[in-house]
């Protein structure tokens, strides 16, 4: 016969799974996060980090938290207090973050603990992607040079200058993640022939004309107008944009990198554009950053540079909550989670 349950006891549904976010989350999202909560089948607690990034939630409060957000808001006046919130949660399970590189060591240290670790790769492909794709039609259209003559104040039409067609154009991509495969549909879209530079094998979906592994890069080059960098940074990318690697490249190729600065080396870089044997850059990431004052790359006309930033756009900050979201979901239901991060992955770092 089996025994009625105690009006007093408690169902799993019922105990409250505390998640760690920040403030500004806490009062703009927090009802929707436990409407998604309530959806998975659990009740959510919300622990916001204080107002002042000086001040700490207290051991009890650390103690409780299951769950965490590192949300865009905290980067970067609170990632300390987040941080020293996180690193005192002894039942800390899973961290979700803002971030779409993971080669930061907070997160290895995250995931050698134990702690789940999910990106937001692919919240900011879009803007990423069309920034790649200004950078090279400002370059491919002219633009450095109507530039110039506006501010000099020059009406020159240049009626000897002809710009080559897109369609005769080659772009060749390092990296088809979401960044990539984002800037290559965009890039055949406009007639560019696009070659990809992947591990991995080929999928129907590729948006690329021609897909290799990496160990044929090299031997791409000859053919490339447009050597654009959209890989992660790992021991097998750093430096990989060499002297050598450039030199491979015809005079009037440009270089796009919107994936991390190490990845190519800067001297080098330098070089060939003082020299003319590379005919310009579009550059967002660096190997030093800020980019100091006193790097020629400021200055040079044919080099644009932005400020680590090409990924800005209004709607990021939703893209990565609904990831957050689903993944809040998928993590109570034991589910697998949306861009989880491997230890391998995280531990190729800068």
């Amino acid at each position: 016969m089996r025994r009625a349950k105690s009006a007093g006891a408690s169902r799993p549904e019922d105990r409250l799974t505390a998640l760690l976010v920040s403030h500004q989350i806490h009062a703009a999202h927090g009802a929707r996060i436990a409407d998604a909560a309530a959806r998975a089948g659990f009740r959510s607690e919300l622990i916001p980090l204080p107002p002042d990034p000086a001040a700490r939630l207290s051991e009890t409060e650390c103690g409780r938290v299951e769950a965490a957000f590192f949300s865009g808001d905290i980067f970067p006046d609170h990632s300390r207090q987040f941080f020293s919130a996180a690193r005192k949660a002894a039942r800390l399970k899973w961290l979700h973050v803002f971030n779409v590189g993971v080669d930061h060591p907070i997160y290895t240290e995250m995931l050698e603990r134990g702690v789940r670790v999910t990106s937001s790769a692919g919240s900011t492909a879009e803007p990423i992607a069309q920034s790649a794709i200004m950078g090279l039609m400002a370059f491919a259209r002219g633009f450095p040079r109507w530039l110039t003559a506006q501010r000099a104040g020059l009406w020159d039409q240049e009626r000897h200058w002809q710009p080559r067609d897109l369609k005769e154009q080659t772009a060749v991509v390092v990296g088809l993640g979401k960044i990539g495969s984002e800037f290559a549909r965009l890039a055949r879209a406009l007639g560019l022939k696009v070659i990809g530079v992947r591990r991995g094998p080929r999928r129907a979906d590729d948006p690329v004309d021609e897909l290799h592994a990496p160990a044929a890069l090299p031997r791409l080059l000859a053919q490339c107008d447009w050597l654009v960098i959209t890989c992660p940074l790992t021991p097998e990318t750093r430096g990989l944009v060499n002297a050598e690697l450039i030199a491979k490249l015809p005079r009037t190729a440009r270089i796009i990198n919107v994936a991390r600065g190490e990845i190519v080396n800067e001297p080098a870089l330098i070089a060939a554009l003082q020299s003319g044997r590379l005919a310009g850059a579009y550059l967002d990431v660096f190997e030093t950053e800020p980019l100091p004052p006193e790097s020629p790359l400021w200055d040079m006309p044919n080099v644009f540079v932005t400020p680590h930033n090409s990924s800005a756009a209004a709607g990021n900050d939703e893209r990565v909550l609904e990831i957050f979201l689903d993944n809040l979901g998928r993590w109570h239901r034991g589910a697998p989670l949306v861009n989880e991060v491997a230890i391998e992955t995280a531990d190729k770092r800068r």
